[in-house]
């Protein structure tokens, strides 16, 4: 394959989907025309639960699966039948498969020794790759006596170490507790960043997503349901799926009341009728699906400061550090969520009280009835 034939100015993206289809059965689809465009240097997230395409996309980009439909180019070439093993790409999984008879030098030195580089090249390489993730001292060691993010670490390093200008990681930090896989978010992104590497990463953690994407696919049953940076993600959901897999949101069901291009007002069903801005609503008696973040609601507004202002009765407050959980009833809904920052000057609510809250119409959104 030509390297050189991709640059930032070349009209082809250095990597392209092209309408992918793929079926195991031959009758039910687990991916539906996927199609996506990624540059070189960025890092592209495939988010999504369980069964949702997004593992399978991954190892058709390998080479591990073949698209039932549809092609995939690299640096403007189609790659669809080329092999795994000459498609230069950098592989990291979940289960880090590690050869557990070689020392970490062996280890990240193999994948330079099958592409019969020199010895001097392949040590420069090996003491670069140990460099870059920390691990120089541990190069004599084998992987079982190293813990788990150190052999996470290694992985990566493997993956890196031969320059690919395209690593996938497929659920690579999910056998880590939670303090090394927050630790290893930030390694990997600032790893990413340093190479300027491409880096398409299969995760169903959101908050993994979020921290460290430049662009994620929300997939869900074979399906892209938005691609988008994780700022637009949070902030401006497409739909009632995306919504609730990006993030905590307060969802209240109700019908359509007007519409026009700029806001919307939806009844629900104690009567009770919000302002919102229409995303995936289209007419008038439609029903939809409010989405709401916990963060944006205010407690005790001024009277005429927001649009949406109502009435709540205090469920439950949970004190949880950096900030408080508060569970109101309003709206018809007695799981409506308000978190406010531990700061001072919060509101001191109890069991029982009354309040009223609100929250603007751009931080309403309406969505599909799903």
């Amino acid at each position: 394959m030509q390297q050189d034939e991709y640059s930032k100015d070349s009209p082809f993206p250095f990597v392209k989907f092209d309408n992918i289809q793929k079926s195991y059965d031959g009758r039910t689809l687990v991916v539906k025309g996927f199609e996506m465009d990624i540059e070189q240097g960025e890092f592209i997230t495939l988010l999504g639960p369980s069964g949702s395409g997004k593992s399978t996309v991954l190892m058709m980009m390998a080479g591990f699966e073949q698209p039932t439909h549809g092609d995939i180019f690299l640096n403007g070439n189609p790659i669809k039948t080329l092999p795994p093993h000459k498609r230069g790409i950098g592989l990291v999984f979940q289960n880090y498969a590690l050869f557990p008879h070689m020392t970490v030098e062996e280890n990240l030195a193999f994948p330079l020794q099958v592409r019969n580089m020199s010895k001097s090249d392949v040590e420069k390489k090996v003491k670069r790759a140990l460099d870059m993730v920390r691990l120089s001292e541990f190069g004599h060691r084998r992987p079982a006596h190293l813990s788990g993010g150190q052999q996470q670490r290694v992985a990566v390093a493997r993956a890196l170490v031969f320059e690919p200008e395209l690593v996938l990681m497929d659920e690579p930090l999910g056998a880590l507790d939670k303090n090394l896989r927050e630790e290893m978010q930030y390694e990997i992104k600032h790893i990413q960043e340093d190479l300027g590497v491409t880096m398409i990463y299969v995760t169903h953690d959101q908050s993994e997503a979020l921290t460290m994407s430049d662009r994620i696919a929300v997939f869900n049953d074979g399906i892209v349901q938005q691609l988008a940076t994780p700022e637009e993600l949070y902030e401006r959901p497409a739909n009632a799926f995306v919504a609730q897999f990006i993030g905590e949101n307060n969802r209240l069901k109700g019908n359509v009341l007007s519409l026009d291009d700029n806001h919307c007002k939806v009844q629900v069903p104690n009567g009770d009728i919000i302002t919102a801005n229409p995303v995936a609503v289209n007419k008038a008696g439609d029903i939809s699906t409010l989405s709401l973040r916990p963060e944006r609601i205010v407690i005790n507004p001024a009277q005429g400061g927001l649009p949406n202002i109502f009435d709540a009765k205090v469920e439950e407050v949970i004190y949880l550090g950096d900030h408080l959980r508060t569970r109101v009833k309003v709206c018809d809904s007695d799981e409506f969520i308000i978190k406010t920052p531990n700061a001072e000057g919060h509101p001191d609510l109890r069991r029982g009280d009354m309040i009223s809250i609100g929250w603007s119409q751009d931080d309403c959104r309406a969505l599909d009835a799903s």
